[in-house]
């Protein structure tokens, strides 16, 4: 069988950043993001932003980084490709100049036959409709809309005029709302000119040396408009689907919505389902900017950009879930327990089927070598990709050990580094303008040792990576038949850079002997037009609780899965819509439905 577990489990390259909106301060982290997947020749290929290559797979759970020819655009972001006939079109986001494509027979090996461009984009999409005619799509600002036009198939140039096609609504439409958990409605004209005037003042050089784009986006920056970006095309039974992003990475509630048409170009109207890609909670939230495929076997699934946005606004990774149209015709994406681990063949025969295997790990007990405050070994089970485990070195002498708290029959568990703040030059020449930045294509290596054992006393190894020549800092251990342990013990790590070896979690899933929590007792009521307010009664053999939603009560859709009992604020409504609630519990043993109500 196969499974992952989000984020992907691949290399995510490290970026040395120093756009101008740093202030001169070079930013380190990881990133990839705004993942385009297609299905090409029988194998899966996601290209990603900021990773110098394409991630390869044969069977949507397992994937290898290859490099790209260096004469791509790479460091350009939100690269776009699509499958027409025999070719692969590339190409990729600038608004300094014109954007070129490429297309090639042969993804790995090439040649990559150059097309030349006559206009800037930024954020992509090509569409190719099922007579032949092709579309183009893009935007990404918070002051002008998505655009569509009609491409020559020949020259690739556009043919008539561009069309506006998607603005945001964040008066009306509660998920295009920017800040945590939709929390932030436009600013006033004043306002905005006074944070303008004020980051003016904070930079070390006078607005007058700031290329025009820059400036642009610092005003933008303070109007707390969202963003609206990353479009995507799919067609299904004659509608069109366009699909797009919202209302900034940085935010838990980075999303992704869909309107639908008749027409490629229009007019569209907003989907009943929406937003349809939404991860608000969990270990890692987020889940915009992505793309949407179906397989080889007709099957469809979702893969978008997850935020960490702690060393960088763009410290992001890729996601990827299981997601369909239905009966009505509904785009949905399935993220209930989207960074739980997953099996393939079993989310294909259905997209909507429970995990197998329960999340044991968190809150529970851990112990370490070392710790550093506000860097307790605890932070590594308490379930927040934006806190972790930093010991006091980096010698390969540390260790970290979660006490589950009793014997469980363990699935699978998954290891999950966190960078620290990086303070090193870059490896290489900054490039990219504007934005300028370093990608490091260099193989680091993330190595470490994992043991379980039933009583604290005898250990066995479960996964020995001590000597291990890869780079991957989500990694993903699974034991299917299940291994018999209490306490797991992390150890002899080394990590890129000689950094010492952060954990943000140290995720372990299986299955309990004891009883599924009782059924949760909730209240739902709607605050606004555009918010909802859930309270969830605490209860003892809870582990967490997912808060179910949507426009139906079989269509409950959307999910924000949170592990307190408490009120917490939804504010991802659209004005004039209807909804159901749920609240199901979950525990070490299991999933409770909760009973589903109207909201009022």
């Amino acid at each position: 069988m196969k499974y992952f577990c989000n984020p992907l489990n691949i290399n995510y390259r490290y970026q040395f950043n120093a756009d101008a909106r740093n202030a001169g301060q070079l930013k380190i982290c990881r990133e990839a993001a705004d993942p385009s997947m297609i299905s090409f020749k029988g194998r899966y290929y996601i290209f990603a932003s900021m990773t110098l290559g394409v991630w390869v797979s044969d069977d949507l759970a397992h994937w290898e980084n290859h490099r790209l020819p260096s004469d791509l655009p790479l460091y350009d972001y939100a690269p776009d490709v699509r499958v027409l006939g025999d070719y692969v079109y590339f190409c990729a986001s600038s608004r300094d100049h014109n954007c070129d494509r490429w297309r090639t027979k042969d993804i790995l090996d090439g040649p990559y036959e150059k097309i030349e461009g006559n206009f800037p984009f930024w954020d992509p999409n090509l569409f190719i409709d099922d007579d032949g005619r092709i579309y183009f799509y893009w935007g990404c600002s918070n002051q002008t809309p998505i655009y569509g036009t009609e491409l020559d198939p020949e020259t690739m140039l556009p043919v008539g005029e561009r069309k506006e096609l998607i603005f945001g609504n964040p008066h009306e439409i509660g998920y295009e709302r920017i800040g945590e958990n939709n929390s932030t409605l436009p600013a006033s004209e004043e306002v905005v000119e006074a944070r303008y005037q004020a980051h003016m003042k904070a930079l070390p050089m006078p607005e007058s040396q700031l290329p025009a784009e820059i400036k642009a986006l610092i005003r933008g920056m303070g109007t707390d408009k969202p963003y609206i970006e990353g479009a995507w095309m799919d067609k299904h039974d004659g509608k069109y689907y366009l699909q797009y992003a919202c209302p900034g990475t940085q935010y838990n509630t980075y999303s992704d919505g869909v309107y639908v048409s008749d027409s490629p170009l229009g007019p569209f109207t907003l989907a009943g389902n929406n937003p349809y890609s939404y991860k608000p909670g969990g270990f890692l939230p987020g889940a915009g900017h992505g793309s949407t495929m179906c397989d080889a076997e007709g099957k469809w699934w979702h893969t978008a950009t997850m935020r960490i946005s702690v060393n960088h606004d763009f410290e992001r990774r890729v996601g990827l879930w299981p997601a369909g149209f239905d009966a009505d015709g509904s785009l949905f994406c399935n993220q209930r327990y989207g960074d739980w681990p997953m099996e393939v063949s079993a989310l294909r025969a259905d997209p909507w089927k429970n995990p197998d295997w329960m999340l044991l790990s968190a809150g529970k007990a851990a112990a370490a070598s070392s710790a550093q405050e506000g860097h307790e070994a605890d932070k590594a089970t308490e379930e927040n990709v934006q806190t972790w485990w930093r010991p006091a070195t980096a010698d390969r002498g540390e260790w970290l050990c979660v006490d589950l708290g009793r014997v469980f029959d363990v699935r699978a568990v998954q290891i999950n580094f966190a960078d620290d703040h990086i303070d090193l030059p870059s490896p290489g020449p900054l490039c990219g303008g504007s934005q300028s930045r370093y990608i490091d294509g260099n193989e680091h290596l993330t190595q470490w040792k994992l043991e379980g054992s039933a009583d604290g006393e005898t250990w066995s190894v479960i996964e020995d990576k001590s000597g291990a020549q890869t780079d991957l800092t989500h990694d993903l251990v699974v034991r299917e038949d299940g291994i018999a342990v209490r306490y797991l013990r992390l150890s002899d790590m080394a990590v890129a850079y000689g950094q010492i070896p952060c954990v943000s979690g140290l995720r372990v899933f299986g299955i309990g002997e004891g009883e599924a929590p009782a059924v949760a007792a909730f209240t739902a009521r709607r605050t606004g037009d555009i918010d909802m307010v859930v309270d969830i009664a605490a209860q003892a053999d809870a582990t967490g609780w997912n808060i179910l939603f949507g426009n139906a009560p079989d269509k409950l859709y959307h999910s924000w899965m949170t592990f307190a009992a408490d009120e917490l604020r939804v504010g991802a409504l659209v004005k004039g819509k209807e909804y159901y609630v749920r609240v199901d519990a979950f525990n070490e043993n299991g999933i409770t439905e909760g009973t589903c109500v109207k909201l009022q």
